[in-house]
């Protein structure tokens, strides 16, 4: 009977020995392997980060230069008139300034930058002797405006040699690529004086030399905006690809709106220098 008893008790000691180990694994978490853990991490950051092959380089992007504007126009010296190619519009004019930056050569750039008028300023190296006067020049370039080679000292070339008319023509090259690192594409000679020699030069120096159809703004009667803006529209000498010569002066400062609007208002177009046939495009 004791023996009966005591296997009793062995017995149930055992079970409850069992239940306890199952409610501490119940209730005692699995450990997460630290290792395991940290590989993933790895995957992950390198898949949200890719590292570059070493070796493998990215090709650059290849950009597109912009075009350079097909010629329109080119000069005719026989009448000193700008001709259509092809199907540029034959009703059409050039504005040409010249002896810049004098005084009023700013506010005529910036003038005509707001009425969207291009023109070209033909430059003397008389007056691009101070800092001041080179500001004034790159301003002019900076709103767009070719600048032209109208000599260094404004002389009549035919009274000159070779070797004064190369320093004339050339020094004011060399100056005006010293300040806005490129040399004019334009040339007109002062007093429309060319000589064969001048002529060869500008080719030499990849200039095209100019002329103009037109210009009053150096007569006396002409000196007021009202009379200048009156003749310079409605001049018999006004047709089809005329080159009109203006100048840095305050009438004609003044006059300049006037002269635009009624040039427009007549039906012509401006002609953008850049369009004209036989110039390296800058």
């Amino acid at each position: 009977m004791i023996n009966k008893q005591l296997s009793c008790l062995l017995a149930l000691s055992l079970v409850l020995a069992a239940c306890s180990a199952n409610e501490v694994n119940e209730q005692t978490p699995v450990e997460e392997n630290p290792e395991k853990i940290e590989v993933s991490k790895d995957v992950s950051d390198e898949i949200e980060n890719p590292v570059d092959e070493p070796g493998i380089e990215e090709e650059p992007e290849e950009t597109e230069e912009p075009a350079e504007p097909e010629p329109l126009y080119e000069i005719s010296e026989a009448n000193w008139t700008l001709k259509p190619i092809s199907n540029a519009n034959p009703k059409a004019v050039l504005l040409t300034i010249d002896d810049a930056p004098d005084r009023y050569a700013l506010e005529m750039a910036q003038t005509l930058k707001e009425l969207n008028a291009p023109a070209i300023f033909f430059v003397n190296g008389h007056f691009l002797d101070t800092e001041e006067e080179k500001s004034v020049l790159k301003q002019i370039h900076d709103l767009g405006f070719p600048i032209g080679n109208h000599t260094y000292s404004h002389p009549n070339l035919k009274q000159l040699n070779e070797t004064e008319q190369s320093t004339e023509i050339v020094k004011l090259n060399d100056t005006v690529e010293s300040i806005l690192g490129e040399r004019p594409v334009f040339f007109r000679a002062p007093f429309g004086a060319n000589t064969d020699y001048s002529r060869q030069l500008a080719k030499d120096e990849n200039m095209l030399a100019m002329n103009w159809t037109y210009g009053y703004d150096w007569e006396k009667e002409y000196r007021d905006s009202a009379s200048l803006i009156e003749i310079m529209v409605h001049t018999p000498y006004l047709t089809d690809g005329a080159i009109l010569l203006m100048h840095d002066r305050q009438w004609t400062a003044e006059a300049l709106p006037g002269v635009v609007e009624g040039l427009r208002a007549s039906g012509y177009e401006l002609i953008d220098p850049a369009t004209i046939k036989g110039i390296e495009q800058k």
